[in-house]
């Protein structure tokens, strides 16, 4: 299905609420939370996370966790009311969100046995990622009438402000040897290590 009407934000709202508020009750949702914390050295990209100023695990990963659970129930909601359109339940979120989306997602036997259980599917899929998060833009609207009020502007970037931080960390990033947002680096791991330079 393809070219569907988003749905009213206030829908949207209205069944996020109820989704996320059934997947908080849940008996997995606890472990759901501890599993997708366990792992942080498997998180990080340079472009997700690295924009959030002074980004510190143990003080922001609890936060991004409940901001990627709503957006989860945003995509879920919009998926239902859509018919099953992944396009339109695709929300535009901000790159950090996005990052702790995948990490939530990763638990893929727990979200699998929770979703069916509850009846819901969360909804995520590369090839329908769009970027440029934008404050006021239909995601935040639905998401304001969740009742969860504003997004939180620490992990909530905007399109404009995204690229001016992924400026700053890529002139960081190059100046060791890391280019095209951590595809390639031209780091030798042996140089400067005198028992790796004589085992090679």
């Amino acid at each position: 299905m393809t070219n569907t009407i988003r749905p009213a934000p206030a829908d949207v709202g209205r069944l996020a609420t109820q989704i996320l508020d059934l997947v908080e009750a849940s008996e997995e949702y606890r472990r759901l939370e501890e599993s997708t914390r366990l792992y942080p050295d498997c998180w990080a990209t340079f472009t997700g996370y690295p924009i959030v100023a002074s980004f510190d695990l143990s003080r922001d990963a609890g936060p991004l966790f409940v901001e990627a659970m709503r957006v989860l129930a945003l995509k879920a909601a919009l998926f239902e009311l859509t018919g099953g359109d992944e396009r339109t339940a695709e929300l535009i979120v901000s790159a950090p969100v996005d990052e702790m989306v995948h990490a939530v997602l990763a638990q893929y036997t727990l979200c699998v046995r929770m979703t069916a259980r509850l009846g819901i599917q969360f909804v995520h899929m590369t090839d329908q990622e769009r970027f440029g998060w934008q404050p006021g833009d239909y995601t935040q609207q639905c998401y304001q009438a969740a009742g969860w009020g504003v997004p939180d502007p620490r992990y909530w970037i905007g399109k404009d402000e995204t690229g001016r931080r992924l400026g700053v960390l890529r002139e960081r990033y190059a100046s060791i040897g890391i280019m095209d947002d951590g595809r390639r680096h031209d780091i030798d791991f042996a140089a400067g290590t005198p028992e790796l330079a004589a085992a090679g």
